[in-house]
């Protein structure tokens, strides 16, 4: 059976076929490939095996005797030699021992993990196989069920979420723990600054950002351990990621680099012995960054990266001179449902209530290392929670749960009710790291790298500001909106979020990330303050600014826009007079406008006002002309002066307007800064040009806001989107008139330090604007 489903899912690997106890992700098969091997195996066998099975350990004989064990026994099995797939019958190849460490086994064997013997059945081999070699972990027991014969086993599938951890993946979880007493005893390793560093991940999100960091903050050659055939394709393979993310890939970092093809799922690391011991000999620091990221994969599936790879590293650590190792963990080794704190130095979750299967490698992969700590090995772990993107460059991880999370939020404008999200920017997750790995005074402890926790309020209010008011929701009602609106209108770029919000198992770990406390950091900051590095800060919509416009462009959110319901709103009435352009301004002339903003977005970003009203003027027309499309610009063009350099541009209008007849015009205006003037009436007098549709300015004039009704409209009279509690508005009114204050004080500041440094200028040649003084 397991040969029948190894041929099958050979079709969805990128080698064309797999072995038996060769896990399916591994060699390559990805999500969607998962998707399609469920329906193939279905649609061809007969065989029914929930996704989520696939999930838990993608090993096709793991899934062979996880079906047969759940009474899966009427198959009609192809006749030998009759492919089920398109793809050729599976020839059985030497897989290489990864579950030991530092050894290599016989080359003609598969060592695989344990599962719990199936209830009502007894271990046999598989028919046909000879027993396995002795290992230091069991083979998987092949059962034989009796045609007819029932066998209990726990439901997977459908909206019914595992509870606890599976029985198999807690034995193999102790069995894996075990292996950290195989370590060598070592002693303290040199307490200097690192010269030569091996770093894993380096291809990834936060492993290229802390490569770049360890660059720019220390004297370190770095060697980066990338999965690659060979140099060459690793060395390209690690430029891509970097220019993927927006860094740089220059000659100064390509000599300060050295490329390693390996993979951190082999033994030694998939090196030659040449290489290790060169390595172990010559490296004086070991970071590992690497690890398989994916929140629907079970333990079995997970641990040889997670795991197996971590301990690979604690035993390089160990060989030759001592070495410490920086551990990259994750704030997911607390994701139990109902903890009560999240302290660096505060238990872990009870393992057995880790349901989902990243969570269970991070647990092993740390607890494991603690062992190696009582071996007398140097080991750091640092603790990130969600790793949000570059708050300069925008650069995101797309594949990122909080990312796609924070997508949904303002794609939908719903939230989940949490409690606290755990998150910080890539950029200071990285400079701390490479803090803590340059300091040998800060070597051996746990540290949370989670930065400022974001309350619902907090995140309701971000999205507020930014023109995005969201309704808030329980978990079980938005996960059910959202998987609503992602099939009625599918987004493909968020198709690994509608996996996850369909995975029993996912799920759990969603709601243990909502619900749990925030993360406290107290050793954490107090290296921060000490190394003199930037505090953290809360993640919030300014730090977000860049990574939602990237968010936008790679199609995972949307940016406010301007036909969006205005977020805030206040009117602006003008009286003046226009004339022929070049003679007196006799005819009266006035402007009713609404001005609004869609967002604080769209002020930060582009200092744009919306506009929307009518003018009145005879002279061009005896009907009021309506307003189609209106802009005012805040200091356009960062004030600089338009004409001379004594009158600098505070506010810039223009509007496209249509008359009762379908005619088009358009208005440009100007209200300009001057030193020496009544500054009182510069805020309110605008400048007008008003012409017709392609042709040049016919009417020109001067247009003022009447002092009596500009407190009364502009301030008293803002208006602010009703969704709003009184609170929010209260905030949202102090915040426009805040940011629109300082940015006339601005403007109203350039001219008058003009005026100020002619007046402190001695040279003796007068300049043109002095002429007249």
């Amino acid at each position: 059976m397991a040969v029948v489903v190894a041929t099958a899912a050979g079709a969805f690997v990128p080698g064309g076929q797999l072995s038996p106890d060769t896990d399916f992700f591994d060699a390559g098969g990805t999500s969607v490939g998962a998707v399609e091997l469920v329906a193939t195996l279905e649609d061809e066998l007969g065989m029914e095996i929930d996704l989520d099975e696939v999930f838990a350990d993608a090993r096709p004989r793991s899934l062979a005797l996880r079906w047969l064990a759940t009474g899966g026994a009427t198959a009609t099995l192809p006749a030998p030699g009759v492919p089920i797939a398109p793809t050729a019958a599976w020839t059985p190849t030497p897989a290489p021992a990864t579950n030991t460490i530092g050894t290599t086994q016989a080359p003609d064997t598969f060592l695989v993990p344990a599962p719990a013997p199936v209830p009502g059945s007894s271990p046999a081999p598989a028919p046909g196989s000879s027993p396995a070699p002795a290992t230091d972990t069991p083979s998987i027991p092949s059962p034989r069920v009796p045609p007819g014969a029932t066998v209990t086993a726990r439901t997977t599938g459908g909206s019914t979420p595992y509870a606890t951890a599976r029985p198999e993946d807690l034995d193999q979880i102790l069995a894996d723990l075990s292996l950290a007493d195989r370590l060598p005893w070592t002693g303290s390793p040199e307490p200097l600054p690192p010269r030569r560093i091996l770093l894993t991940g380096a291809t990834g999100f936060l492993g290229s950002h802390l490569l770049l960091d360890l660059l720019r903050h220390s004297d370190a050659h770095v060697h980066c351990l990338v999965r690659a055939a060979d140099e060459e394709a690793a060395t390209a393979r690690l430029g891509e990621a970097l220019k993927s993310h927006r860094l740089p890939w220059s000659s100064e970092i390509r000599r300060r680099v050295t490329v390693l093809p390996g993979d951190i799922r082999r033994p030694h690391l998939g090196l030659s012995d040449d290489v290790w011991n060169k390595l172990a000999h010559e490296v004086d620091s070991v970071v590992g960054v690497a690890a398989a990221v994916d929140f629907l994969r079970g333990y079995q599936s997970l641990r040889q990266s997670n795991v197996i790879g971590a301990l690979t590293l604690a035993e390089l650590a160990a060989t030759g001179p001592p070495k410490p190792l920086h551990h990259i963990s994750s704030i997911a080794v607390f994701n139990e449902v109902g903890i009560a704190s999240m302290g660096e130095d505060d238990p872990l979750a009870h393992v057995d209530r880790l349901v989902a299967g990243y969570d269970q490698t991070k647990w092993a992969a740390e607890v494991a290392l603690r062992r190696a700590r009582d071996h007398g090995l140097i080991v750091t772990a640092m603790r990130p929670g969600g790793i949000g993107g570059h708050t300069r460059t925008g650069a995101h991880n797309p594949q990122d749960l909080s990312s796609g999370l924070i997508s949904a939020f303002g794609r939908f404008r719903t939230v989940p009710a949490f409690h606290r999200l755990n998150a910080a920017p890539v950029d200071w997750v990285s400079r701390v790291a490479a803090g803590v790995i340059c300091e040998p005074d800060a070597w051996g402890f746990d540290y949370n790298l989670t930065g400022v926790p974001n309350t619902l309020d907090d995140v309701v209010r971000d999205m507020a500001y930014g023109g995005m008011h969201v309704r808030v929701q329980d978990w079980d009602e938005w996960r059910t909106d959202a998987l609503a609106r992602l099939e009625a209108d599918p987004v493909p770029e968020l198709n690994f979020l509608t996996r996850v919000l369909r995975s029993p198992t996912a799920l759990k770990l969603c709601e243990a990330t909502l619900k749990g406390p925030a993360a406290t950091d107290e050793r954490t900051a107090a290296l921060v303050e000490a190394l003199g590095l930037r505090p953290a800060v809360r993640y919030d919509a300014q730090a977000q600014l860049r990574t939602f416009e990237r968010l936008a462009q790679d199609g995972l959110a949307r940016l406010p826009h301007k036909d969006d319901q205005p977020y805030l709103w206040f009117s602006e009435t003008t009286d003046g007079a226009v004339g022929p352009v070049g003679a007196d301004a006799d005819t009266p002339c006035s402007m009713a406008l609404t001005l609004s903003i869609a967002s604080m977005y769209q002020l930060v970003k582009e200092r744009r006002v919306d506009v929307g009203g009518e003018l009145v003027c005879a002279a061009a027309h005896p009907a009021p002309l309506l307003v189609e499309r209106g802009d005012v610009w805040i200091r356009p063009e960062e004030g600089i002066p338009q004409r001379h350099g004594m009158r600098h541009q505070l506010l810039r209008y223009r509007l496209t307007l249509r008359d009762a007849d379908g005619g088009r015009w358009w208005l440009e205006g100007h209200k300009y800064a001057r030193a020496r003037r009544d500054v009182w009436r510069q805020t309110r007098a605008l400048s007008v040009e008003i012409g017709r549709e392609g042709e040049p300015a016919s009417l020109a004039g001067e247009l003022v806001v009447p002092a009596d009704s500009y407190v009364r409209d502009q301030i008293d009279g803002i208006k602010v989107d009703p969704r709003l509690t009184g609170q929010e508005k209260r905030a949202a009114k102090l915040t426009w008139l805040a940011w629109f204050g300082v940015e006339m004080g601005r403007g109203l500041l350039g001219p008058f330090a003009r005026a100020a440094a002619d007046l402190l200028d001695l040279r003796r040649t007068r300049t043109p604007s002095e002429r007249h003084r």
